[in-house]
């Protein structure tokens, strides 16, 4: 008899891809508002996160017990406190995705590890940034380790792959078009020519991350940097790109010079974003291991352009 998982999500780019991939191991249930399809053989919770009593009654309802709930839509403080309410009567174990944001981009350290400089807001969720929900919704999970419900939170950066728009920095961050782009050889406009580190991770690393670490108890109760087997410049992202296009790409750089000033919604980008992955390595989990090259290039298949 297989297992069971629940995954808070289960439509999204990594939800869905998690959940295609769990049905190897596990029968897979998802808490969704019902507007996407969701993958074959995945059963349908639906449900808003966002109406507390709707979304508890609909889990509790379920009548199920669940080996592991994945929560890949955890946005702040009120969704994990949700989650700590609701959870504990029918799980064990809980994993969650924070996000890399929650680092104070000014005081990262290069590669950064799991301790460090915080982007730190009070307020109600409405009034925050979301590094600072994140990291409020991190505080709880925190405050409430060692418990009878055993959580592991991932810090990625950023998560491509099919499933996802491509483009990981300004001012061609999660584009559309971005393809088509360097198809009509159009120039490619990045801060600072794109010179910050950068360390990509594919979205099935990220998902059998996750997956592999279920009964590692090493991984229990713990906070984890991750990211892709390579860090490379934001402007090599785009370069593989217009390779696997056959086009050369012609990068125009805009100065860093009170760009950041002028769009404050891009600190968490312009830094470097690499990852000291020692603690993952050292729990035991799965490290992902997915080169840049490869999975550019399914993301892009995925996207109809090879």
């Amino acid at each position: 008899m297989k297992k069971k998982a629940l995954i808070i999500g289960g439509s999204g780019g990594l939800s869905g891809r998690l959940a295609a991939l769990a049905k190897d191991e596990y029968e897979v249930w998802a808490v969704t508002r019902g507007q996407r399809p969701l993958g074959d053989g995945i059963h349908l919770l639906k449900a808003d996160r966002n109406d507390t009593e709707n979304f508890r009654k609909t889990i509790l309802e379920a009548d199920t017990n669940w080996d592991i709930v994945f929560d890949c839509i955890c946005m702040n403080e009120r969704h994990a406190l949700q989650d700590l309410d609701v959870l504990p009567g029918i799980t064990k174990r809980l994993v969650v995705i924070s996000t890399d944001s929650v680092y104070d981009p000014l005081r990262k350290d290069t590669p950064q590890n799991e301790d460090g400089y915080f982007v730190e807001e009070e307020g109600e969720p409405e009034a925050l940034t979301y590094a600072g929900n994140k990291r409020r919704m991190e505080h709880i999970f925190i405050n409430n380790f060692n418990t009878s419900l055993a959580v592991t939170l991932f810090r990625p950066g950023h998560i491509y792959g099919p499933g996802f728009l491509i483009g990981c920095y300004p001012e061609h961050s999660r584009q559309k078009e971005l393809p088509q782009l360097i198809l009509d050889r159009d120039p490619i406009s990045l801060v600072g020519g794109g010179i910050y580190l950068t360390q990509p991770i594919f979205v099935d690393d990220l998902a059998n991350s996750m997956l592999d670490c279920a009964e590692r108890q090493g991984a229990f109760n713990r906070i984890f940097c991750i990211g892709g087997p390579k860090a490379v410049e934001n402007r090599r992202y785009y370069e593989i790109i217009g390779q696997l296009l056959d086009r050369d790409l012609t990068i125009k750089e805009i100065p860093l010079t009170g760009y950041l000033e002028d769009h404050p919604e891009y600190s968490g980008h312009l830094c470097h974003r690499i990852y000291d992955l020692t603690a993952l390595r050292e729990a035991g989990v799965r490290l992902p291991d997915i080169p840049l090259e490869t999975g550019l290039n399914l993301h892009l298949k995925s996207l109809g352009y090879l």
